[in-house]
């Protein structure tokens, strides 16, 4: 199985579907990562515990009043929590974001968090503009701007964008994602393969789902996520959306997919396997991208890999001195289980789960050392400490 980030290059939506691939398993280490963030080589296949991935202006008031009245007399008469509603409701707040770069073109998508022009994307979205390069965002009433970047976490695999001197802009309302429930029913909205305003349906998969989306950019760490899975058919392009539920809320931004082979030149559509970023974890990250313009993270303190023995988990390869994990009597050799509660079945388990809180967490541990399980609590580092 071969994945993809879901942004858009120049699609071709008459090609031949691709014919399926075998599955790889492939071991992860971590070696030397004092933040519990993994170096991976590279995001080949279905990893143990994970799916990896590779990495998706002139403004008339009088027609914008026309088309908000319109827009409520619409919602007005539609059914609370369904989708209709949904669509309806959150449409205005979902843009379409085509970049330019060195690198090449395409497009993705964005969702609109401030009425003063902050909206929030993928960085792989904007990555290939970041150096020389443009963005230009397209609302849903048909008009378009350029657009900035005002900051970026690779790791997190979000961005943070503004545009100038747009009226009317509608902020999406943003939910919790801890709050969501296996099997309830999410909306993805965004622009898969350039067509904007693109509403497709499904549930919520699985929650805390380990995926290695690895990093297009030199040197960057790879984006390891603590996903929410869904069915709901995203594809190129649907990167940056909303993943919304029933009352209209933002729970998750819309970033990988797992596909199961690309076509020549392109990469190949959804098969029900679709990433989100939890919005719980989006939040504390554009604080910091729209203070600072880029975001510290969670810090453990060790190297890990994938456990080898009898008991699935993380195993510590080292654990350095002065660390967090380190101060809460870890040890090299320890296998950690359970985080917070949250089953650890591999490096990347544990990776994600440390990249999804904020710094400074006090979060517990379960581990097994030499056949019997312990827990311990850890209040975790700052990454901009190291």
């Amino acid at each position: 199985m071969t994945n993809s980030y879901p942004t858009a290059p120049v699609p071709d939506p008459f090609a031949s579907p691709p014919q399926p691939t075998p599955a790889t398993t492939k071991k992860r280490t971590h070696p030397a990562v004092v933040v519990a963030t993994a170096a991976l080589a590279g995001a080949l296949g279905a990893g143990v515990g994970a799916t990896a991935v590779i990495a998706t202006d002139d403004n008339s008031p009088a027609s914008t009043s026309s088309a908000t009245a319109a827009n409520s007399a619409t919602q007005a008469s539609l059914p609370a929590n369904s989708v209709a509603k949904v669509a309806q409701t959150v449409l205005p707040s979902v843009v379409s974001i085509q970049f330019t770069g060195a690198a090449g073109s395409g497009s993705g998508s964005g969702v609109v968090i401030s009425d003063d022009g902050l909206i929030l994307t993928n960085n792989h979205v904007v990555e290939t503009a970041a150096n020389g390069g443009s963005l230009t965002v397209n609302f849903s009433d048909g008009t378009s701007t350029d657009a900035e970047i005002v900051g970026r976490d690779p790791s997190a695999d979000l961005a943070v964008i503004r545009v100038h001197n747009v009226d009317n802009l509608v902020p999406a309302t943003l939910g919790s994602s801890d709050d969501l429930k296996v099997g309830e029913t999410v909306v993805a909205i965004g622009s898969p393969l350039g067509l904007s305003g693109t509403v497709t349906t499904g549930i919520v998969s699985a929650k805390n789902r380990p995926v290695s989306a690895g990093s297009g950019e030199p040197g960057a760490e790879p984006a390891v996520l603590n996903a929410i899975q869904t069915d709901a058919a995203i594809n190129p392009g649907n990167s940056g959306g909303a993943l919304v539920n029933l009352k209209g809320q933002v729970v998750g931004i819309n970033s990988a997919i797992a596909t199961l082979g690309a076509s020549t030149g392109g990469q190949s559509g959804s098969i029900g396997l679709g990433f989100a970023i939890p919005i719980d974890q989006a939040k504390w990250i554009v604080d910091q991208l729209v203070a600072n313009g880029q975001a510290t993270h969670a810090q453990l303190g060790v190297s890990v890999g994938d456990a080898t023995g009898n008991e699935l988990g993380a195993e510590l390869q080292s654990v350095e001195s002065g660390t967090p994990a380190s101060a809460a009597g870890l040890q090299s050799g320890d296998v950690v289980t359970r985080f917070n509660g949250q089953a650890i079945e591999s490096a990347d388990a544990l990776v994600a789960a440390v990249r999804s809180v904020e710094p400074g967490t006090q979060v517990t541990l379960e581990y097994v050392r030499n056949g019997n399980t312990s827990t311990t609590s850890v209040t975790l580092g700052d990454s901009s400490a190291t």
